[in-house]
């Protein structure tokens, strides 16, 4: 027996310990800012896995967003206001050790709207003031101390939110994998799902690094979701991934003071605010696209160009630059979270386009909650959230 035998036992023995099955008490698919949450929440009650399938955790919706902190989300959308609200004293005082800054900071918001659309502004305060979001309205010397560039058609009546806030999504993101990995938990890159089974009673996960095992299979894969049930034989959700463009723009030194604020349009359904000395702009897209690596369009660049010019009297001389991500949402525009009936320990995580980051610790917490079998968390349930409203029965 020569050198090339023994060459060729070690080199089973190396393969035999790479397919060993690893075992979890919960495997999230994606690491994002869902499954980063859940994980957070749910490695207090056993080990956690997370299989990312990018080289990354995070790296396509969660790295590309521009999270705001805001209560009146998707025009005072009540679901979504509880969802928001109860993420509030998590992202204004996280545990100790949790991050070495503050998650929020103070950022004015105001909403915009010209003279013959001022109707557009009265209905949103209604709607806000229905579930007790604070906004007033302000004009004239204010306005402009607010922000001076604003366009003059823009000038005579704003609707100011208050306590508002930039997020620090990086901070909140690697907050949380810190967090699972302290506990025992692991964050798998470059382990893209290509097989998904139930035996017994357990899920059998196949990834090109190796094998895992394990009760309870959470799918936090965003765009990817309805793929990821697919290899387990389960019917989709129907997620739609909309591509939304961001910009920016770099304008002259001094010109963009920090303390401007957000600024959102009640018609157009853009938003802009100061980012660094820049301005960063999103004209509000939405094209519906398949999973993938998205990349802005030069129309939906264009278009933020445009719309910064209108709302202000800025000149749009140089796009820094831009990029685009996906905002993954079903129809209702809610999110999908809870078992699956057709299948044991299959757990969705889905549907959280546009609204994922500033509600990420409520999310969290209800998955694990969901999945030890103590319902919705009862300060959810006091402001009128029901399992109905989120379940993914509601689809199926």
């Amino acid at each position: 027996m020569g050198i090339g035998w023994q060459k060729s036992l070690i080199l089973d023995q190396i393969q035999a310990v790479n397919s060993k099955v690893k075992t979890a008490d919960f495997i999230i698919i994606g690491g994002g800012i869902a499954g980063a949450s859940a994980g957070f929440e749910l490695c207090k009650h056993g080990r956690v896995i997370i299989l990312e399938k990018e080289g990354q955790a995070g790296y396509h919706t969660t790295g590309r967003s521009s999270a705001i902190f805001q209560k009146s989300y998707n025009n005072g959308d009540p679901l979504l206001n509880i969802l928001v609200r109860t993420s509030e004293d998590f992202l204004r005082r996280p545990p100790e050790g949790f991050t070495g800054q503050p998650l929020l900071k103070p950022r004015p918001l105001i909403y915009i709207a010209t003279a013959e659309n001022q109707d557009s502004l009265d209905s949103l305060h209604r709607k806000l003031s229905d579930i007790d979001v604070k906004t007033h309205f302000v004009s004239g010397e204010e306005t402009r101390q607010l922000l001076p560039v604003l366009a003059r058609k823009y000038q005579g009546r704003i609707l100011r939110e208050q306590g508002a806030a930039d997020m620090d999504v990086t901070a909140l993101h690697q907050g949380y994998l810190r967090a699972i990995k302290s506990a025992g938990g692991d964050i798998i890159t470059r382990a893209g799902v290509t097989g998904l089974a139930r035996t017994e009673n357990h899920w059998q996960v196949t990834t090109a690094k190796n094998n895992y095992r394990t009760p309870v299979v959470i799918n936090a894969a965003g765009a990817w979701v309805d793929q990821v049930a697919e290899m387990a034989n389960i019917s989709p959700i129907h997620i739609q991934p909309l591509r939304r463009t961001v910009i920016m723009v770099a304008l002259p030194k001094g010109t963009c003071p920090d303390g401007w604020p957000l600024v959102m349009d009640t018609v157009e359904g853009y938003y802009f605010k100061p980012e660094q000395g820049k301005i960063l702009m999103t004209p509000g897209d939405e094209k519906l696209m398949p999973p993938s690596d998205v990349q802005p369009e030069e129309i939906d660049i264009a278009y933020g160009a445009h719309f910064l010019e209108t709302a202000t009297r800025l000149k749009v001389d140089k796009i820094d630059h831009s990029w685009a991500g996906l905002r993954n949402q079903v129809a209702d525009g809610h999110p999908v979270v809870g078992f699956d009936p057709e299948a044991t320990g299959f757990f969705w995580l889905a549907g959280q386009g546009g609204f994922g980051i500033k509600t990420a610790p409520a999310m969290g917490r209800i998955t694990a909650s969901l999945i030890m079998g103590k319902g919705l968390p009862q300060d959810m349930l006091d402001l009128g959230l029901t399992e109905d409203q989120i379940s993914v029965k509601r689809i199926k």
